[in-house]
């Protein structure tokens, strides 16, 4: 869909991560996973939500730590099997599309981890058009450590720089990236920290984003609302379906494109089980043509 068709919308998700919330709760964040029946409750709470909305939401994206169990973790398989049991009930009509995070393929990915995620999920890296908007998935794992695949990197650095080229090309509405883990999460010269990308590293991105006139990163991982911007473009960090770090709800997002702009919304499961879209945003869809 290269051309522009009229505004539209897509549910942002992040961090189901079956098994983190008993394992927080106990303090054993490496062995504590064995259980995660709340986590199953969310994600169904997610599903029933989305698949209420009307009109549809044009895909459904989950921005990693699909699960908690590391690679070659004991409930690891059980976790991504439950999961995948809560997501098949999907409506048909909404795409899933998955991006890969530190719990998926590891915090120093091999190539075995990432060769698993992805007969698993499907490509770690990869890139699609809704509309006349680009969208970009990218494995920021290999931005976080590639010391064991550093060719991976490399691989992932050339593919990145062609898209861009073809977007310059096809003159697209818009760029939007997804990737696990936020380029920052307040300010673009903050500290380097667990939660975001060294700073060497996220300059050279910042800048190399902002030079395509890429709109939006949007990312999970912090398990909190946070975001901010640098130059034109804006880091929206988006809290998780499970286990909540900070003060915020069980959530997802909704993000409206428009022709001019990419406006979104942290919703509570709850509350957009029961009340849906707000109006506000459900006008600037309506703008059509």
């Amino acid at each position: 869909e290269y051309q522009w068709k009229g505004p539209f919308y897509f549910i942002q998700g992040a961090d189901p991560q079956f098994g983190l919330m008993k394992a927080w709760t106990h303090g054993d964040t490496n062995n504590g996973d064995d259980e995660w029946g709340e986590e199953i409750k969310l994600a169904e709470q997610a599903v029933q939500a989305i698949n209420k909305l009307k009109p549809k939401p044009k895909f459904f994206v989950l921005c990693g730590d699909l699960v908690h169990g590391m690679p070659g973790t004991r409930w690891k398989k059980n976790q991504e099997q439950d999961l995948k049991n809560v997501l098949k009930n999907t409506d048909q009509d909404i795409p899933l599309v998955f991006v890969s995070g530190n719990h998926d393929i590891g915090n120093t990915p091999s190539r075995e981890t990432i060769d698993d995620y992805c007969q698993n999920w499907g490509d770690d890296y990869f890139s699609f058009w809704v509309g006349g908007v680009f969208f970009l998935v990218l494995n920021s794992q290999l931005y976080f450590d590639s010391s064991k695949c550093p060719e991976l990197r490399q691989a992932q650095d050339a593919w990145l720089d062609e898209q861009l080229a073809v977007a310059a090309s096809q003159k697209c509405k818009h760029i939007i990236v997804f990737q696990h883990i936020p380029l920052f999460l307040s300010k673009p010269d903050e500290d380097d920290d667990y939660f975001n990308l060294e700073k060497s590293v996220r300059q050279e991105i910042m800048e190399k984003f902002d030079k395509a006139g890429i709109r939006a990163v949007f990312s999970g991982h912090y398990h909190r609302n946070a975001g901010g911007s640098y130059k034109g473009l804006e880091m929206v960090v988006s809290s998780a379906i499970g286990c909540q770090l900070g003060q915020d709800t069980h959530g997802l997002r909704v993000v409206v494109v428009t022709e001019e702009k990419v406006v979104h919304r942290y919703y509570s499961l709850t509350e957009l089980g029961s009340h849906g879209i707000e109006k506000e945003l459900l006008d600037m869809l309506a703008k059509q043509k």
